[in-house]
């Protein structure tokens, strides 16, 4: 530590501007607080060896170790053996359901028998009152014949099945262009399973701004009935945009209180729109009570794609997908088949229906 009279003649050095201190006075001063030549000379060394070791360090790069080979080797191989078992359990449950499905083929075959499909449902808990079915029209060119055949065959087995409704959903609406010809093709059908006409359930097909084709059932008659409604995609959100932008101009025009237009409103005009047939007449009118909301919802496809179905008319329906087992000979989308068709069923017989409250 500096003394207080070395401290004293520092300063006045200072003030004098080195005119009292020779130099070698000064330095006899200031050596004892310097430091030690010789350590300065080993500090130099030693910082001049790590630096070059550290150089050396990084121009010589570490090679990988054989345990990070043989790490990447082993992920490579579970990565391969997972895709294998995975693809062969595919195969196999692929396999099972194709082998389920023609054993279901030939077990509950119709024969276009009422009776044996009748005996198919009989033992079910429940069936739907009102079943609803989304099809897809094919890109061959007698695509909307085969369409019409399979819209067909669904109203056969579920009049033979006790179900008094139907409605079928095809996105494009190319069914709604061709009614009387989907009918007279509906009534040849329903001939091969029934027989005389006599014998055949009443039919009523109508669509969305459309109205009844077919005759209404007699109130006295024994006869099955059967409704089919055609969907599509201009029946979900153009008809919501539609009515409201006509409530809006209502309100506007002071014709409708804002106050009045209640959910309770909008779901009876789309309702209304969607199920009711254009102008009926009094016996139509009477006869025709469709439920606007399905019980079971069918998608014959490998998925659970509702395509742009109208949402308030499923808010409780039970969906049910065939699944991708069993595909046309096309390859787009999947073949109706009566196996799907029951197996939609025993779906519905079985699910638990919790509504809340």
């Amino acid at each position: 530590m500096v003394s207080q009279r070395e401290r004293q003649i520092l300063r006045d050095e200072i003030r004098s501007r080195g005119a009292k201190l020779s130099a070698a006075d000064r330095e006899k001063l200031i050596r004892p607080y310097l430091p030690d030549p010789s350590e300065l000379s080993d500090s130099k060394a030693r910082a001049s060896t790590s630096t070059s070791y550290g150089s050396r360090r990084q121009k010589t790069p570490r090679k990988k170790p054989i345990r990070t080979f043989l790490k990447s080797q082993l992920h490579q191989l579970t990565y391969a053996l997972t895709h294998i078992i995975f693809g062969v359990v595919v195969r196999l449950i692929q396999a099972y359901h194709a082998v389920v499905d023609r054993i279901f083929a030939v077990v509950y075959h119709h024969h276009r028998t009422p009776e044996l499909i009748r005996k198919d449902v009989r033992g079910l808990k429940r069936l739907p009152q009102h079943l609803s079915v989304i099809l897809t029209l094919r890109t061959e060119e007698d695509a909307l014949a085969v369409l019409m055949d399979e819209v067909a065959e669904l109203a056969a087995w579920s009049a033979c099945s006790g179900i008094p409704q139907l409605s079928v959903y095809e996105k494009t609406g190319a069914l709604k262009f061709c009614i009387p010809a989907l009918h007279q093709i509906m009534t040849t059908k329903l001939a091969s399973y029934y027989g005389s006409p006599s014998q055949q359930p009443s039919l009523q097909l109508f669509a969305p701004h459309h109205p009844v084709h077919g005759g209404a059932p007699s109130p006295k008659s024994d006869k099955a009935s059967l409704t089919l409604l055609l969907l599509s995609s201009t029946d979900g959100r153009e008809t919501f945009v539609d009515l409201t932008k006509t409530l809006a101009e209502m309100s506007q025009n002071g014709k409708l209180s804002p106050q009045d237009i209640t959910p309770e409103l909008v779901d009876a005009e789309i309702s209304e729109i969607t199920t009711q047939p254009l102008q009926p007449d009094s016996a139509q009118s009477s006869a025709l009570s469709f439920n606007p909301e399905p019980d079971l919802l069918l998608v014959f496809g490998n998925l659970l794609k509702l395509d742009g179905y109208p949402p308030w008319q499923i808010r409780l329906t039970e969906m049910y997908c065939t699944g991708d087992r069993s595909y046309g000979t096309t390859g787009y989308g999947e073949a109706v088949e009566y196996q799907g068709f029951m197996r939609g069923l025993w779906h519905f017989a079985g699910a638990q229906m919790r509504f809340g409250r």
